[in-house]
């Protein structure tokens, strides 16, 4: 693996490890927003106006980060005015490449580059850090316009409105005091959480990941009981930015992150609330069509060195996403 470092790439070791043994994710670089207007966002600077055709999401289907920017643009019939490039699923010495030797990588289908790399330099040839997927990028200013998954799922849910006239709203003003803290439990112990679980090279950094994982998928099972959704009724962006990593749990995360204290399918009301989800209709296809097995599980298994040296691909179980889910009420 490696990273930039004013525009050139190095070898670098794991991002975020540290002396205790713990992975700590680094923050993302690029921190715009589109806006109906163009007008500025939170962070980052003006310019960015919601327009059809102008930008061009690249991700991973492997990538649960980059997964929830897809699953946003299926909900939000944003497939016609967003173009998408994916990535090869081996992320090697090189990082994530477009080769497109494995089916459904896509290859760089803007400007024909060999690796991810080269969109951050060609948006910013200084640029240093690690180079993640997803990438929102803006085809009319060539740069990239935000690589934070959590705030492009935001701009997806509002900015397009008034060019889709789709006005489902999954970041509802009246709960937003009631999502964040979901959202922020769900991200530090369960989306990230694996990483920090499979990722620890000390034995109490893994114990300390692994049981506050395993907590949470407890705290979910039982909020399940009472709730159709994480927030009730009504499903929201808690909801999307959690299944992600259900999807992946006993295909990749029980063995390859060494998260097996329990599988996800032994968790009744989280195993029927993911193939809810995985189901999910929308009027532009289901969400199922976000979702490659096979890019996933080939690419924890073949690109992480320093947890599968060998590079084997198990065969895992057989497990049935299309089976009714019996939350039907």
């Amino acid at each position: 693996m490696g990273e930039l470092v004013n525009g050139k790439w190095q070898d670098a070791p794991v991002a975020g490890k540290t002396e205790n043994g713990r992975f700590v994710r680094k923050d993302s670089k690029f921190r715009n927003w589109i806006t109906a207007n163009g007008s500025a966002g939170p962070t980052g600077e003006e310019g960015f106006r919601a327009e059809a055709g102008r930008y061009h999401l690249y991700v991973s289907f492997a990538c649960p980060w980059a997964h929830r920017t897809l699953i946003f643009r299926k909900l939000k019939g944003l497939e016609d005015l967003i173009t998408v490039s994916v990535v090869h699923p081996d992320m090697l010495s090189d990082g994530w490449s477009f080769d497109t030797d494995f089916g459904g990588a896509t290859g760089d289908t803007l400007y024909g580059l060999p690796f991810l790399r080269d969109v951050y330099v060609k948006a910013k040839p200084d640029v240093s850090g690690k180079v993640t997927v997803p990438v929102l990028w803006d085809k009319q200013r060539e740069t990239i316009v935000s690589n934070e998954s959590s705030e492009i799922i935001r701009m997806f849910n509002t900015a397009f409105d008034g060019i889709t006239g789709n006005t489902a709203d999954y970041w509802p003003e009246d709960l937003h005091d009631a999502i964040e803290p979901v959202n922020k439990r769900v991200y530090d112990t369960l989306n990230n959480g694996v990483y920090r679980s499979g990722f620890a090279t000390s034995q109490s950094a893994y114990d300390e990941a692994v049981h506050e994982l395993f907590d949470t998928l407890d705290w979910l099972e039982e909020r399940l009981e009472e709730n159709r959704y994480l927030m009730g009724e009504q499903v929201t962006e808690a909801d999307w930015r959690l299944v992600p990593t259900l999807f992946r749990f006993d295909p990749v995360y029980h063995t390859h992150f060494r998260c097996n204290r329990d599988y996800l399918r032994n968790f009744p009301n989280l195993w029927g609330y993911a193939r809810e989800l995985y189901q999910w209709e929308t009027p532009h296809g289901r969400v199922a069509d976000t979702v490659n097995f096979d890019h996933i599980v080939r690419h924890y298994h073949y690109s992480h060195e320093s947890i599968n040296p060998y590079r084997i691909i198990p065969i895992n179980p057989v497990l049935d996403w299309e089976e009714p889910h019996g939350r039907g009420v």
